[in-house]
């Protein structure tokens, strides 16, 4: 399912536990860190952000999320939010 989130668009933990059959968004948390940075290729990991609009991750993982959601256009207001209303994805 994160696969097919497509560039410039992210969607929530919650909202990819939903559709994986009502998976909690702490689930689909621990699944996406659980994977090997080999094992990420293709798996656009960076798409998938809290409900809140933010990125969850701290320090240089956050950095890094936030710089590849940037360069797929997606936007971040002053406090670190991105407008799911502009960039969220509705399958």
């Amino acid at each position: 399912m994160v696969g097919a989130i497509p560039a410039g668009k992210v969607a929530t933990y919650g909202q990819i536990g939903a559709m994986a059959g009502g998976a909690s968004g702490r689930m689909v948390g621990f699944a996406l860190a659980s994977l090997r940075y080999r094992q990420t290729q293709g798996v656009p990991w960076q798409r998938v952000i809290n409900r809140r609009g933010r990125i969850s991750l701290t320090g240089p993982d956050a950095a890094l999320q936030r710089a590849l959601l940037e360069e797929e256009g997606v936007r971040f207001d002053a406090e670190g939010s991105v407008d799911l209303t502009e960039f969220g994805w509705q399958p």
